[in-house]
């Protein structure tokens, strides 16, 4: 009897361990199924320079695909700074030339009017009679103030050529253009206005001795036309919008 309710007990054990085992096995295996699906750690990112310790700032951003070309600086150019300072001697030297050809060309201009006033009354030297005849003694009138004339152009001319002729030269620069052509006339009238006065003189003295004027003094009048004509050239030559500048290399 012991023995037979012995195995009841164990059987009666068993039955109720295989009914509470599944209780105990459920709730562990379904536990995962409860909590939320594990998110994904993110990947591994690289490090902002930013968060970098002494890290250089990103270069600001520039428009357009391609960065702007820089200017050449002059050191690129092979200028030397030294070069680019201004030389007061040079500038000086400058100034001064500048200010002597303003008056060469105040004092041409001037020159101009006697000149052209000297030209005109060359002719009317002699004095003319009633009837159209030449008088053998001319005018006194007439010529001294043609003789008058003929001073102040030959005073001021040459002060005019003083400020073209002394003012300071600068080196490494030549002339060209009109300057050139300018120049060359002075070549012209330069020696006709030495000339003009001095057969001028012997003009008038062959005139007031009442002799009709002759010899080197009869070119007065031709050497003064051809050194009004290169003188008014000359002042044309630099004021003057001329295209066809054929004294050009």
């Amino acid at each position: 009897m012991a023995l037979k309710a012995e195995k009841l007990v164990r059987r009666a054990g068993a039955f109720f361990f295989t009914l509470l085992l599944p209780g105990f096995l459920v709730p562990q295996n379904a536990a995962p199924a409860q909590q939320p699906p594990a998110q994904q750690a993110p990947a591994a990112q690289s490090p902002s320079p930013s968060d970098l310790p002494n890290a250089p700032s990103a270069a600001p951003p520039q428009s357009g695909s391609q960065s702007a070309p820089q200017d050449p600086s002059l050191s690129d150019l092979g200028i030397t700074p030294q070069q680019t300072q201004a030389d007061p001697k040079l500038q000086a030297t400058l100034n001064k030339r500048t200010e002597m050809l303003k008056i060469h060309q105040r004092l041409g201009l001037i020159t101009l009017a006697p000149m052209a006033a000297t030209l005109i009354t060359g002719p009317m030297v002699k004095a003319k009679g009633r009837n159209g005849q030449t008088i053998t003694e001319p005018s006194n009138t007439n010529l001294d103030f043609h003789a008058a004339l003929g001073g102040a152009t030959t005073v001021l001319y040459f002060s005019t050529a003083y400020f073209a002729m002394f003012a300071p030269s600068i080196p490494n620069n030549p002339k060209h253009g009109g300057i050139r052509f300018h120049e060359v006339l002075a070549w012209v009238h330069g020696p006709g206005m030495i000339l003009t006065p001095i057969l001028g003189y012997d003009a008038y003295k062959q005139e007031n001795a009442g002799e009709k004027v002759h010899g080197v003094a009869s070119f007065h009048g031709p050497i003064a036309i051809a050194t009004v004509c290169a003188y008014g050239a000359s002042i044309v030559a630099v004021s003057w919008p001329i295209h066809l500048k054929f004294w050009e290399k």
